[in-house]
């Protein structure tokens, strides 16, 4: 079977790394998405294991689609009954980009209506009760050529399960991991989110380190699909809870906001890890040993501070990480003047998107000894 893992721009080496250090072999790598081959075990470690992936699909097929009548009897010409029980719950989803098929509800609409012409026909019935299981269908157009595929995850990777409460803005759990994974960071050394919001940057960096699955807590649409065997899945996790250390780590998440640092705990309690919380101001940030990662994601001011304000956090921040001797720093903001502000042209600049907003991940690494 051919697998598509969909990512947010940027992050698309990060997630073929995590890909090949599975065992699983990459077919190709485009914007947003990786595309790689496998079976059903494959497919359920992929979705335990990705950790900065958004979505996991099962490509059902691909073919030039120049018209809508076209994409009709293309899609109405597959074998759906290989795939969709008589009764599902047929959800299409859809996107387009450099194609003559530019309108997305007019793509979903025929998908659906051509999947159902197939479904009728297979099964020998005027009627579809899809009163089953959601399936979600996702037709994507892309310089005229159609993909049309089956979403094996349900909800989106993000939703790992141990989030329940959020504070404004806040960082998901992909992106956050994906943060973690650019950064080095293995779990041997000693790691601060200085202004951690709702904890995902922490909490995401001890499951990296104890070897936790990220997708271990939470069902997948695949987990129903009638044409996978029935203990692929079950394995999967066995092996997956196998694979954790319960190591202690040295991480700390720390925010000015009382309020945020009481999710922070709630969260990690939930993700099953033990780390050091404090009510801090990003200022007062304790000396520490040499030879650390920082990681966090400051307040931008579009969105939760004045820009004045968030100017300002960012000029302090380069007073306040000064005392981190052989540190690297990883700093993700939506601001074009950051490098400015802070005094310091970073090691590296990675383009990246949080929240559809345009980010930059700028990285300082400490000069070689």
């Amino acid at each position: 079977m051919r697998f598509i893992a969909t990512c947010k721009l940027g992050l698309e080496s990060v997630v073929a790394g995590e890909l090949r250090a599975l065992g699983i072999e990459i077919d190709q790598v485009y914007d947003a998405r990786i595309t790689f081959f496998g079976d059903e075990h494959t497919l359920a470690r992929a979705l335990l294991w990705l950790r900065a992936a958004e979505r996991v699909l099962l490509e059902v097929a691909s073919f030039p689609a120049n018209s809508f009548d076209e994409l009709f009897e293309g899609v109405k010409a597959l074998d759906w009954k290989k795939y969709l029980p008589r009764d599902a719950n047929i959800h299409v989803n859809g996107k387009s980009a450099k194609s003559g098929l530019f309108s997305v509800s007019d793509c979903q609409r025929i998908t659906k209506k051509a999947i159902v012409e197939s479904l009728r026909s297979a099964y020998h019935t005027q009627t579809l009760p899809e009163t089953g299981k959601e399936v979600i269908v996702e037709i994507g157009m892309l310089r005229d050529i159609a993909t049309l595929a089956l979403d094996a995850c349900g909800a989106g990777l993000s939703r790992r399960g141990y989030r329940t409460y959020n504070v404004a803005a806040p960082l998901s759990e992909t992106l956050g991991a994906g943060l973690v994974l650019l950064s080095r960071y293995r779990g041997d050394r000693p790691l601060i989110d200085p202004m951690c919001g709702s904890g995902t940057i922490p909490i995401e960096a001890a499951m990296i380190a104890q070897r936790r699955a990220p997708g271990l807590n939470r069902p997948f649409a695949a987990e129903v699909w009638h044409f996978l065997k029935n203990d692929t899945f079950k394995l999967a996790r066995e092996q997956a809870n196998d694979s954790i250390l319960n190591t202690p780590v040295d991480i700390w998440g720390s925010d000015i906001d009382a309020r945020s640092i009481q999710l922070c705990k709630q969260h990690a309690k939930k993700a099953g890890v033990m780390l050091n919380w404090a009510v801090r101001d990003f200022r007062e940030l304790p000396q520490q040993q040499p030879g650390g990662i920082l990681i966090t994601n400051p307040p931008y001011g579009e969105r939760m501070m004045e820009k004045k304000e968030a100017q300002q956090v960012y000029k302090d921040m380069r007073g306040a990480f000064s005392g981190l001797e052989g540190w690297s720093l990883h700093i993700i903001t939506a601001s074009s003047e950051f490098e400015r502000l802070y005094g310091l042209r970073s090691s590296k600049r990675r383009k990246l998107t949080n929240g559809g907003m345009p980010c930059t991940l700028y990285q300082y690494f400490p000069k070689p000894q």
